[in-house]
Order: C-alpha cells, then sequence, then structure tokens
C-alpha cells in the first residue's frame, strides 16, 4: 500500500515539473562531459603547437594538466550554477533574494581576494604564455635560480645557495629565463 502512495507522488511531481528538472540535470551533465573533451582536445593541441615553435618538442604534462584542470572546473561550476538556478523556480523557490545576496556576496569576496585574483590570473598568463618551466634557470623579481615548482598561484625558485622563494605570481613583473637562449 505504502508504494502505491509514493508512486502516486512520483507521477504528480514529474507532471508538475519534474520532467523539466530531470532535462536540465541531463542537458548539464551533457554539456560538462562535452565541454571538458573539446577543452582537453584544444589544450593539448595548443601546447603541441607552441612547443613545436620553440623547437624542443617535448610536451609538458604538467602544463597540459593545469590548464585543463582550471579551464575544466571553471565551466563545470558555471554550467552547475546555472543549472541550479534553472531548476529553483521549477521547484517553488524564488531566486530573486537568492541571486542578490550572491551579487553582494561576490562583490565583498572579490575586494577581499583581491591580491588572490590577481595571483591566479597572472599564473593562468604565465602558463598560456610558456614564459619559464619547471627545472629552468631564471631570474624572477631579483630572485635568481632553477625553477622547483609552478602553479596559477605562485611560483617556487630555489636558488644556488638551497634557499627556496615563493613569489606569488601577481608580483611578477619582469622575468628572465636563462634556459631558453
Amino acid at each position: 500500500m505504502d508504494y502505491q502512495i509514493y508512486f502516486q507522488k512520483i507521477i504528480a511531481w514529474l507532471g508538475s515539473g519534474g520532467i523539466k528538472v530531470l532535462i536540465i540535470l541531463i542537458i548539464a551533465w551533457l554539456a560538462v562531459k562535452i565541454i571538458k573533451f573539446v577543452i582537453d582536445k584544444a589544450i593539448r593541441v595548443f601546447v603541441e603547437k607552441g612547443e613545436k615553435v620553440l623547437g624542443n618538442g617535448v610536451i609538458q604534462k604538467q602544463r597540459i594538466e593545469t590548464l585543463t584542470k582550471v579551464l575544466n572546473s571553471t565551466i563545470s561550476i558555471i554550467i552547475w550554477t546555472i543549472a541550479i538556478l534553472t531548476i529553483l523556480p521549477e521547484l517553488g523557490i524564488n531566486i530573486t533574494p537568492l541571486l542578490a545576496g550572491a551579487g553582494i556576496a561576490a562583490l565583498a569576496v572579490g575586494m577581499g581576494a583581491k591580491n588572490l585574483i590577481q595571483d591566479y590570473l597572472a599564473g593562468l598568463f604565465i602558463l598560456l604564455e610558456d614564459q619559464y618551466r619547471v627545472g629552468e634557470e631564471v631570474e624572477i623579481e631579483g630572485k635568481k635560480g632553477k625553477i622547483k615548482d609552478l602553479n596559477l598561484r605562485r611560483t617556487v625558485i630555489e636558488s644556488e645557495d638551497g634557499t627556496i622563494h615563493y613569489i606569488p605570481n601577481g608580483q611578477v613583473k619582469s622575468a628572465s629565463n636563462f634556459s631558453r637562449k
């Protein structure tokens, strides 16, 4: 007997907008999968062409992984946010106050995280432009040494005396690469 009640509730829900919700979720899931596939292929082609231009023929796996991870996660967040905001009205939730609150919160976070955002954007351009890579000999902001680690947030340099320097990418105004002459 209980199963009949649940079945009737499911049928009623599907008729009152549940199908729209399911379609939105399926479209969002497919969009994320397709866009991830396209981004992976596009970045591989982009990096391979860049490597051929430089003439060393080695595809930098770390560079490809970093770029694909950043773009895929950004696109996924955008798509799922749009999907959720589209689904909420179907569930009877008014999203106008939610959007207003999110706008104010985004403004506050944006002001507070200005340097962090600047670091990430600068790091993205360092990777896209292939200015330097792990293992190369560089001088960045007066610190000379070998790149030990490179990500979107910061560059890590080990100088000849073994000192490790952490430089936020947003502070990199000039960089000299001694490994590419």
